[in-house]
């Protein structure tokens, strides 16, 4: 009993029941017994409650049993508690389905007007492109051609517009304000005009470029409150040939003009007034006249090329390298020109995105 007494002052209960005796001390035996059993007892119970088995079957010891009627408190408590925990679960639970499912239903709606506007885009650039000139009008004006056109978006702010008046062929690389659906607008609002102007026998580039920008300007500006908040415009470079190819006449907005000849560039820089940024009447194109020679290469363009990112240090592509590039390919077939500087972008892009719209156009004297 000793041993017993002193191991379950350690929480070591005894292996076996004590055999009581006839006596006095077989009494305390008995007694030592049902104290073992009734702690057993008491340490299952707490273990099942630890367990959150809160229906495992348990009574006190007696009225006066401190310990277990502590544990059955403890067990309605940790039970309750259970009960409002496994509640609040239930109901963020729920909540969060709730989020799920209307994130869901926004998501939906959200894809639908996803579809919806890349629709209505995709039949806007089916409208500009119904302005762009075909390959083969373009080849009839000049066979030695190309256009190398790449919109950043579906919908380009740049275009490029040909035609043949009376005695020129004349031909614009464009750079709208912006690019995507805006720039595109700007785009209908160009062609449109430069079709007016052209109707009216004017084939002058200079003179176009102004009247352009008359045109421009009221389509933009139908009141004075637009005039203070509308700063749309357009830059380019308008070129126009003799019909034997002989001379050249060019204006720019902002846009130069490049003539390869003879291992050189020649740079013709543009003026510095953006078409619809000036009041009609308020600024004048400069008209600049070349005669030409056969094998000379004209190149205008807009400003996505030198403009684009990447390389090893993600910079600009720069005019100085796209200068370099022409000079290199220059003795190519134009197609050839133009697949080059395709994959040379591309290749200079690497992972950057494409920070604006693209137009190069090149014309070799026959």
């Amino acid at each position: 009993m000793k041993h017993i007494l002193v191991d379950l002052g350690k929480g070591i209960f005894p292996k076996s029941k004590i055999e009581p005796s006839n006596d006095e001390i077989g009494e305390m035996s008995e007694a030592m017994n049902q104290l073992v059993v009734g702690l057993k007892g008491t340490t299952n119970f707490a273990n099942e409650v630890g367990k959150s088995n809160f229906n495992y079957p348990y009574e006190p010891l007696s009225d006066d049993d401190v310990l277990g009627h502590a544990l059955v408190k403890m067990k309605d408590e940790l039970a309750e508690s259970e009960r409002i925990l496994e509640q609040k679960v239930k109901d963020r639970t729920a909540e969060v389905v709730q989020k799920v499912e209307e994130i869901e239903h926004q998501n939906e709606k959200l894809e639908e007007l996803y579809q919806d506007i890349t629709a209505s885009i995709r039949y806007a650039k089916r409208l500009q492109d119904s302005i762009l000139p075909t390959e083969s009008y373009i080849n009839k004006l000049f066979p030695e051609c190309f256009v190398l056109f790449k919109p950043k978006d579906i919908v380009s702010g740049d275009f490029y517009w040909f035609t043949e008046t009376e005695n020129k062929f004349v031909f614009s690389a464009v750079d709208c304000t912006g690019h995507g659906v805006p720039g595109a607008f700007m785009s209908l609002i160009g062609s449109n005009a430069l079709d007016q102007i052209v109707n009216k026998k004017e084939e002058t580039p200079s003179i176009m470029l102004e009247e352009l920008n008359r045109l421009s300007s009221e389509a933009l500006n139908k009141s004075e409150e637009g005039r203070d908040s509308v700063r749309d415009g357009m830059d380019m470079a308008m070129c126009a040939f003799s019909k034997d190819y002989k001379t050249l006449e060019y204006s720019g907005a902002n846009n130069p003009l490049y003539i390869v000849r003879d291992n050189e560039i020649q740079i013709t820089k543009a003026d510095k007034h953006a078409i619809a940024s000036f009041e009609p009447g308020t600024h004048k194109y400069t008209n600049h006249k070349f005669d030409l020679k056969s094998g000379d290469v004209i190149y205008v363009f807009s400003d996505g090329y030198a403009d684009q990112f990447g390389g090893i240090k993600g910079k600009k592509f720069m005019y100085r390298q796209f200068r370099e590039l022409l000079l290199s390919i220059k003795d190519k077939s134009m197609q050839a020109q133009k697949e080059i500087l395709d994959a040379k972008i591309k290749e200079w892009q690497g992972a950057h995105e494409q920070v604006d719209d693209i137009l190069v156009i090149g014309v070799r004297i026959p």
